[in-house]
């Protein structure tokens, strides 16, 4: 490690003073370095982000490598702008985090059912309603008993139950409407 961060400082060097294929020697030497720097801080991002740090960082380092000062170890130097990089990728990111699904995505899908939160909400609204009103509206809405049956169960005629469901059925519209708005 230690002969290759003095070669490092070799290619670098020279390639300030202006020879080109020092200058290339040295990017591809350091380039699978960055590369693993970007992928073990921002692995996380995913590839095509590790690749897009891995640009950043290349770039900075030809932007900025006249500031880097001959003699000193070159790779706390590349080490630092490749950590500056990563964290720059993660705020750009902000507070989104994505997570490929496909190659889980075939038990990802839960049983379709009821939402859990739909009979709460139901018995809710219609808990609003007097108490005659609520057994009817169970019994025929949610239950899915008959008419007939909700009748000789409450004791009550046919045409006295479709009344009494009717208008329960509008009180909830209405109370429906209160809440929504």
């Amino acid at each position: 490690m230690a002969q290759e961060s003095d070669d490092w400082g070799l290619l670098l060097a020279a390639a300030n003073a202006g020879d080109a294929q020092a200058y290339a020697r040295f990017l591809h030497a350091i380039s699978p370095v960055v590369r693993g720097i970007a992928r073990s801080r921002g692995g996380a991002m995913g590839e095509a982000v590790c690749e897009d740090i891995v640009q950043e960082v290349l770039l900075a380092i030809h932007l900025k490598r006249h500031t880097w000062i001959e003699g000193s170890p070159v790779r706390p130097w590349v080490y630092a702008i490749a950590r500056y990089k990563v964290v720059d990728a993660f705020r750009a990111r902000g507070r989104r985090v994505t997570v490929p699904i496909d190659d889980f995505a075939e038990v990802l899908p839960a049983e379709a059912g009821p939402d859990p939160t739909q009979a709460w909400d139901r018995e809710k609204m219609i808990g609003m309603l007097d108490d005659r009103s609520a057994e009817i509206v169970r019994r025929i809405g949610v239950q899915g008993d008959s008419i007939a049956e909700t009748g000789a169960a409450l004791v009550m005629s046919e045409g006295a139950v479709r009344v009494a469901l009717h208008r329960a059925l509008k009180r909830l519209a209405a109370l429906r409407e209160r809440f929504v708005e």
